[in-house]
């Protein structure tokens, strides 16, 4: 078995740790969600009996679902399940590690010069931009969603987007390939976090404005009886930190990403000078990379001078990062520009 074949192995035992890390994770927010079910009915029952007696009523209902904010690493729950899901986490990413390294050794450059690579150093590092925060930060409830991406995009690369390890061509025998690309690959790798985060954002934003599309079936939401039909129970929902709490994690994270993406384009730029003559030129890779700088900075200045914020702003957020996607598989495949370099199978790819 070559050094290469080593690498692939290890992404298949990769993807299956953090597969096994999402329905621990799942389980965990499962069961927390319950917990925050039962404790919300006590205090209702708890309130009802107050008014009974005479009491002042209870504050409205919509308060008991709003969750505390993102808690500091160390201060929050802990269950057999949630061990299990960080633990595999953390297996998973070493075992990623290892996968990026071995394929950087058959390679004999850096592991980010196809699309392939790309994908499988990008998913590695929005797993350790996950762990890093955990570090400081609770938010084990992102879990489920960065397993379930990071699994996914491993598994669309490694099935449809695989090639064999190899050199380079001439162009791209540069330090340049490491600063230009390497960064590239940082920022999608935060950016994943940070749509993770939007896309939560939305879906508690939602529940808690009494959206029927996300409630269990039976509930009884601004007086009406959620439809049978709606069989699917986001409970889990109850269980993460608030719109706003999350919102301004987002914000954060979405500010290194975009600062790490400023960098990629002046690096391009240099590198491009030197390569071809000039700095920009309006190739279909350089604009869509233009197009995802615009997005994320008219993000970041609604955001703190417009006084965007709440939907709006997470909206943003998931069209920022549709962009990156697209950045990185559409633009790769359907045109064609001086960036057609790495490459995709049966055809020369970015």
């Amino acid at each position: 078995m070559t050094i290469g074949e080593i690498s692939d192995t290890l992404v298949w035992g990769a993807a299956t740790a953090y597969t096994i890390a999402m329905i621990a994770f799942a389980i965990d927010l499962s069961r927390v969600s319950d917990a925050v079910g039962r404790r919300n009915a006590d205090r209702r029952t708890e309130a009802a009996l107050a008014v009974g007696a005479g009491a002042p009523a209870a504050r409205p209902a919509r308060a008991e679902r709003q969750s505390p904010v993102v808690a500091r690493a160390g201060t929050g729950r802990r269950t057999t399940p949630l061990g299990i899901a960080m633990a595999t986490m953390w297996a998973g990413a070493l075992i990623h590690l290892g996968a990026v390294v071995l394929r950087g050794v058959a390679a004999g450059r850096v592991p980010w010069a196809n699309m392939y690579e790309f994908w499988l150093t990008g998913t590695f590092v929005a797993v350790a931009v996950f762990l890093v925060i955990q570090l400081r930060l609770d938010v084990r409830f992102l879990g489920v969603l960065v397993s379930f991406l990071v699994v996914t995009f491993l598994m669309v690369s490694i099935t449809s987007l695989h090639v064999v390890a190899d050199g380079v061509q001439p162009a791209l025998n540069s330090y340049w390939l490491v600063i230009h690309v390497g960064v590239a690959v940082g920022a999608t790798g935060v950016f994943t976090i940070a749509f993770a985060v939007s896309a939560l954002q939305l879906l508690r934003d939602s529940r808690d404005g009494g959206s029927t599309l996300l409630h269990g079936e039976g509930t009884v939401v601004r007086g009406r009886t959620v439809a049978a039909w709606r069989w699917l129970d986001w409970k889990f929902l109850d269980a993460i930190p608030n719109p706003v709490a999350l919102e301004a994690l987002s914000f954060r994270i979405n500010a290194v990403g975009f600062v790490l993406w400023t960098f990629t384009i002046i690096g391009g730029a240099i590198w491009a000078d030197g390569a071809w003559g000039r700095p920009w030129g309006w190739d279909p890779k350089e604009v869509w990379s233009f197009v995802v700088w615009v997005v994320y900075a008219a993000y970041l200045h609604a955001r703190t001078t417009r006084g965007w914020s709440g939907r709006r702003a997470a909206y943003f957020v998931l069209a920022g990062y549709a962009c990156v996607l697209f950045n990185f598989t559409a633009v790769n495949i359907l045109f064609e520009g001086l960036h057609s370099y790495a490459d995709v199978p049966d055809r020369p790819g970015i």
